[in-house]
């Protein structure tokens, strides 16, 4: 399609309006976290990293990054396995009701949070506790990989449509067992769906907050979770704008990497 050059100066326009609307108050964000004025004032009048070192040594936002982090691994790690097995029951099998399954599988991700967190919370409450599960990290991390299974799912099911199965079939007509064939032929084609799906998913863990409120059992605190509490205390203003910089760089550094990975064809994002 051929477009005049006012229709593509509009585009443009519209364009770089979306992207400074988005990304204007996240790199205040970032510029705040060295702002020497404790009341933010603008313009800056002078820099200092001494946030950066305050902020550091907050033990409460330690313990938050690492909770944070072991969730991300978490939700992760079973996003990885339940995601890619569905993706192969899916796509390489025939059965009965498979549009359902994978409807049911992307469902989470479109729901929003606020809907999983009661629907987790709900659950929790009248099946694990009954086990005697109580609420923690564990509860975080299941809540983490409802959703976090989605971006996996589809990383791997783009991968596999695309690949086809002629080198797979070609493998077994050469006296290959199933293993010798994931190992040298299906394992290598996926692998790289497999890590930007993986990226995605410990991205949508790290920066989630919604589902974790309510998953969450008490002492436990994610990092998003430690910025919203401590956001209008008293003299933590910095301090949080350093941590929000981090989690903004330890957010999209994993999409970038996933985008790289797998192309824009793959990538998905929660709503």
């Amino acid at each position: 399609m051929t477009l005049s050059a006012p229709a593509r100066w509009a585009l443009r326009a519209a364009m770089a309006l979306g992207l400074t609307f988005i990304y204007v108050p996240l790199l205040l964000v970032l510029v705040n976290s060295f702002n020497g004025d404790r009341t933010f004032a603008w313009p800056p009048h002078d820099w200092t990293t001494r946030w950066w070192g305050a902020a550091w040594a907050n033990e409460g936002a330690r313990q938050a990054l690492l909770t944070s982090v072991e969730a991300g691994l978490g939700a992760t790690a079973i996003a990885l396995v339940l995601g890619t097995m569905v993706a192969f029951a899916v796509q390489r099998f025939q059965f009965f009701g498979r549009d359902t399954v994978s409807l049911l599988i992307i469902l989470p991700i479109a729901l929003p949070g606020i809907v999983t967190g009661i629907a987790l919370d709900s659950a929790w409450r009248s099946v694990m506790g009954d086990l005697g599960i109580g609420k923690g990290l564990f509860s975080v991390v299941v809540g983490h990989a409802t959703f976090c299974v989605v971006t996996v799912y589809n990383n791997v099911l783009a991968r596999l449509r695309r690949t086809g199965t002629n080198l797979e079939e070609a493998s077994a007509d050469l006296g290959a067992g199933p293993w010798q064939t994931f190992r040298y032929i299906t394992f290598p084609m996926i692998r790289s769906a497999l890590l930007a799906g993986g990226l995605l998913a410990f991205a949508l863990s790290f920066d989630e907050i919604i589902v974790t409120t309510f998953t969450a059992g008490p002492g436990v605190t994610t990092l998003p979770i430690w910025i919203f509490n401590n956001l209008f205390r008293p003299n933590q203003a910095p301090v949080v704008n350093v941590v929000a910089a981090v989690l903004i760089v330890l957010s999209v550094l994993p999409v970038w990497l996933a985008q790289r990975l797998a192309g824009p064809a793959t990538g998905t994002g929660r709503t």
